[in-house]
């Protein structure tokens, strides 16, 4: 059992600006195409799946006796559940929660209309203007995790950034964990590759934030992808035991390439996807009743000539949308990918296919969003300038969910009296009011004449964001944290990678 140690004094008294906003606490009414028949149609084969399909639960001996011990239909390794009876455990799980951060400015809450952005997960590759594209090292891992820390537009840092492919697979769990909670005070993830992983992220969360604190509160959360199709193997069950059992939050995202690991289908693939999370979700209902949920949302098409994945295509975009209004029929908070792209680097076909993909993320009301900034080739590789310019665009997102203001000054009419027609409002009171947060500055935007921009040597965004993360690394101070909490994390550290052989698989 980890035990919080006395608190001493803090490492570092330097502390980079706070955010404007934790998350985007939305305003702007969600987008819902279809209707109440079309709605219940998608619910009666999601209920055929649970009753009829059902769901293989393999290498886990221990997920069936928690089926068998609730009189869950279980043959071989396969659950066959009740849907009414799905539903009602669901119904168990938060509609909306909080996780809480080191540093209560950068708690985040949730579900319901709220929205959370995270950057990229998984990748094992990185790519930048100056090295192009290579394996990644723990020093581009940590240079990521201050990047997501210091902008204001990411409002959580996730976990595996990019995989620190130098430092061996049974340990690079804790070195990424401790970066987060040592580099960043925003909320993060934990790991979930094996049970014992999922574990020391849990014991390195009660230490960082005390054992009462985490028995009350959200800490830390995991995100885990089901086999499909149809198959939840022991990482999923094993990580909800250790995550739920504690009180965490588990995001369980189906993974869907349609045509392939679904059908050739976008309503069946919507379906079959929220089968999938269901029954997740039931399990952690089992393990914890109360226990925090998201319902994972990853929807792809593909070219079915070659196999590749595609995104920004309009299947997956309508499979956002409707998604959003199964999460919220269902009452359970949403994550879906970002500002994704099969592109390889920051060209004009990222910039199409991450802006459809993220729009609709947004609209169709995605309560954490992964992979909102930084993924470049189908997720295979993080790119430093993509991180960089797709968090520029995300401010935006914060600007439009917020929708119209309609407070009597935005009507503006001391500026009508004052100005004469013909004239402009430029130097009017209303506008020197207002001029600074009027419109939202995307600052890796040009939009200067293309005189100053040549003069400038003409560059373009690519290098505008390759000299800005370059600046803000520069400009990088860690945040607080209490010395007694930073040597204990270091001594479990220390002791787990000494018990841990070294293993590259």
């Amino acid at each position: 059992m980890v035990r919080r140690s006395k608190r001493g004094r803090s490492t570092s008294s330097a502390r980079t600006k706070p955010i404007s906003a934790p998350y985007i606490k939305r305003q702007l009414p969600f987008f819902d195409p279809l209707d109440e028949e079309q709605l219940n149609k998608i619910d009666d084969q999601v209920d055929w799946m649970l009753e009829n399909i059902g769901f293989a639960f393999r290498e886990d001996p221990n997920a069936i006796r928690i089926w068998q011990d609730a009189g869950v239909k279980v043959v071989e390794d396969k659950v066959f559940a009740d849907a009414k009876w799905v539903r009602t455990q669901c119904a168990k799980a938060p509609s909306e929660f909080t996780q809480i951060s080191r540093n209560p400015k950068h708690s985040v809450t949730i579900g319901g209309s709220n929205q959370v952005f995270a950057p990229i997960y998984g990748a094992p590759f990185v790519r930048d203007l100056e090295g192009g594209r290579r394996y990644a090292t723990i020093s581009d891992f940590e240079k990521l995790v201050k990047l997501s820390y210091m902008h204001p537009n990411l409002h959580h840092g996730g976990l595996v950034i990019v995989e620190p492919t130098d430092v061996p697979v049974s340990k690079r769990h804790l070195d990424m964990v401790y970066a987060h909670m040592t580099l960043s005070d925003k909320p993060h993830l934990g790991a979930i590759t094996e049970k014992s992983r999922a574990q020391d992220s849990v014991d390195m969360a009660q230490i960082l934030h005390g054992r009462e604190v985490m028995d009350n509160n959200v800490v830390i959360m995991a995100n885990v992808n089901t086999n499909s199709p149809l198959l939840i193997d022991r990482v999923v069950t094993e990580a909800i035991q250790v995550y739920s059992s504690r009180g965490q939050a588990m995001v369980v995202t189906p993974f869907i390439l349609t045509g392939a690991m679904g059908p050739v289908s976008t309503v069946a693939a919507v379906a079959q996807a929220m089968a999938e999370a269901m029954i997740c979700c039931a399990f952690t209902q089992l393990v914890r009743p109360g226990a925090p949920f998201i319902m994972g949302n990853f929807l792809s098409s593909m070219s079915l000539k070659s196999g590749a994945p595609t995104f920004g295509m309009p299947e997956p975009v309508l499979s956002n949308y409707i998604i959003g209004q199964m999460a919220r029929r269902i009452g359970l908070p949403l994550r879906c990918g970002g500002s994704l792209t099969a592109s390889k680097i920051e060209d004009a076909q990222a910039a199409y296919e991450s802006a459809d993909s993220m729009h609709s993320t947004v609209m169709g009301g995605s309560n954490f969003t992964l992979h909102a900034a930084g993924w470049l080739e189908g997720g295979l590789a993080t790119g430093y300038e993509k991180l960089i310019m797709d968090a520029d665009r995300l401010g935006g997102y914060q600007k439009l969910m917020a929708g119209l203001d309609l407070d009597e000054d935005q009507f503006a009419r001391d500026a009508y009296r004052e100005v004469e027609p013909g004239g402009h409002f430029l130097g009017s009171a209303h506008t020197m009011r207002h001029y600074q947060n009027a419109f939202y500055d995307a600052t890796l935007s040009d939009s200067e004449n293309v005189e100053s921009w040549e003069e400038k040597g003409s560059p373009d965004m690519r290098q505008r964001a390759f000299y800005k993360w370059n600046k803000m690394l520069e400009e990088y101070q860690p945040p607080t944290l209490d010395e007694a909490v930073k040597e204990e994390l270091d001594a479990y550290v220390a002791k787990r990678r000494e018990e841990l052989p070294d293993a590259w698989y």
